[in-house]
């Protein structure tokens, strides 16, 4: 910028994106720096396998960007942004060679659960219709008036619960085995209280928003917010570290898309020892070990229905997702571990070489994990997909070193920001009104370990810049 800018935003993550953007639309002169040399984040897409082959570094399904309130009031469409709907969000398949299908529609789901269905629409269907409302409330900041008192109290009361005990609830194999994978989505033993909101987040959602894809990988959603950030004119400057805060100058604001262990490095020297030592208590979760294949043809599922979706979880009944879960919050690794699996180039043909494909998958692992778990992953795919090795022309694994390594906010491979039990969702990353204030004026924080948490969602960078923009005022 040819003069200092108002407000300096560090890391380019979904949520320094929401927050630089934010800060933009007020008329602040405003720079986005990021250490690496591409901008995103978790928002990336590299060829890691072969040339050709385009892969998702980390976030890849999107159902909490379509629910959120920023990122739908954004014209992401006019940056290039275009969202692929698979045919059915998620399938669960089962041995034998049956799955259950989370369709789109919760009477459809219904139908195909069998015994189970109407459990699944009376549990679901009402947050599915009122998602807009719903999706507003629970990505709010904290300590604020419901905008729907009644639908979140009814929410909450359900969320709060372990999602064994809410799984349990609802009838069939199926239908059980369906939610339990949703709520595995918080790294946590399914037995542990508030596990269950995963569960019904993500499964409202896919009803009332599907879960999507970015056409042409993750790297493009990210291209578009920062596209949009600049025809604001706003200023982004790549492979540009921070190591200390003082680097900055005194801009009127100073956005920090980063963990609390990292503003206690770069700004400890600054900030008031009972802060520090409450960052430094700041506790991180279960770590993602991942891998990425380029493949010759698409994935032989035994069940068909499998090819209806981008994602597919991989962990059969209940009972097994919850041994999983459990396995690794005791610092060890089940043999048949939960995998998230997804195949976006069924449905984006943009992503590989004609009549080739790319698919990925992450199992959870203890915090900082250093082995490799390739096998059991692959172990898991060829159980619902015989054969799928002899498919593989080439992969790449992400252990948690690794993820660090790429974005210093994933301490130990946590894709999650922190740990998302109830004490830490609202201890996020210190017990305050407004977690994104730091006792240094103008310096917010607005990372996935500010509420409302993990997720690409970005509304921790735009209450963050709310927050900021009513200092100002």
């Amino acid at each position: 910028m040819s003069t200092s800018p108002d407000a300096v935003v560090v890391g380019s993550g979904p949520n320094g994106l929401a927050a630089a953007i934010t800060l933009a639309q007020a008329g602040l002169r405003t720079m986005l720096r990021e250490a690496q040399p591409t901008v995103g984040g978790g928002l990336r897409s590299a060829e890691l396998t072969l040339p050709g082959f385009v892969h998702d570094v980390c976030a890849a399904v999107h159902p909490l960007a379509l629910s959120s309130p920023f990122f739908r009031s954004l014209p992401l469409a006019q940056f290039g942004l275009e969202w692929v709907q698979p045919d059915a969000p998620l399938t669960h398949p089962l041995d034998g060679g049956t799955a259950a299908v989370l369709e789109q529609s919760v009477d459809a789901t219904a139908r195909g659960l069998g015994d189970g269905g109407a459990s699944w629409r009376r549990l679901h269907g009402a947050f599915a219709r009122a998602w807009d409302e719903l999706s507003v409330d629970v990505l709010a900041s904290p300590l604020h008036i419901p905008a729907s008192p009644v639908l979140m109290a009814r929410f909450g009361t359900l969320a709060l619960l372990p999602a064994t005990l809410l799984a349990r609830a609802l009838r069939g194999t199926a239908a059980r085995a369906l939610f339990a994978g949703n709520a595995a989505h918080s790294f946590l033993a399914l037995e542990a209280p508030g596990t269950a909101a995963f569960g019904l987040l993500l499964g409202a959602a896919a009803h009332a928003v599907g879960w999507p894809i970015a056409r042409g990988g993750s790297q493009r959603f990210a291209d578009a917010l920062v596209a949009h950030f600049r025809s604001l004119g706003g200023e982004v400057e790549t492979s540009a570290p921070l190591t200390n805060l003082d680097e900055l100058g005194s801009p009127r604001v100073v956005m920090l898309d980063l963990g609390p262990y990292q503003l206690a490095r770069i700004a400890g020297h600054r900030l008031p020892d009972r802060y520090r030592r409450a960052l430094e208590r700041y506790r991180y979760g279960a770590a993602a070990f991942k891998v990425d294949w380029a493949l010759d043809g698409p994935v032989p599922w035994a069940s068909p229905a499998c090819a209806r979706s981008a994602t597919v979880h991989l962990a059969g009944t209940l009972e097994e997702v919850a041994a999983s879960e459990a396995a690794h919050e005791r610092g060890e690794l089940h043999d048949r571990p939960f995998v998230l699996f997804v195949q976006p180039t069924l449905f984006d043909h943009s992503r590989a070489p004609a009549g080739r494909h790319t698919a990925w998958a992450y199992c959870h692992v203890p915090h900082g994990w250093q082995g490799d778990v390739t096998d059991r992953i692959e172990r898991q795919v060829e159980r619902f997909a015989p054969g799928f090795r002899d498919r593989i022309l080439a992969r790449s694994t992400i252990g948690p070193a690794q993820f660090e390594e790429r974005n210093a906010n994933l301490v130990g491979g946590d894709i999650n920001g922190g740990r998302m039990d109830l004490v830490q969702v609202f201890r996020r990353p210190v017990l305050k009104a407004s977690p994104y204030r730091t006792p240094l004026p103008g310096v917010y924080l607005c990372s996935a370990s500010t509420p409302p948490g993990g997720g690409v969602h970005g509304m921790g960078g735009y209450h963050a810049a709310k927050a900021a923009l009513a200092d100002l005022r």
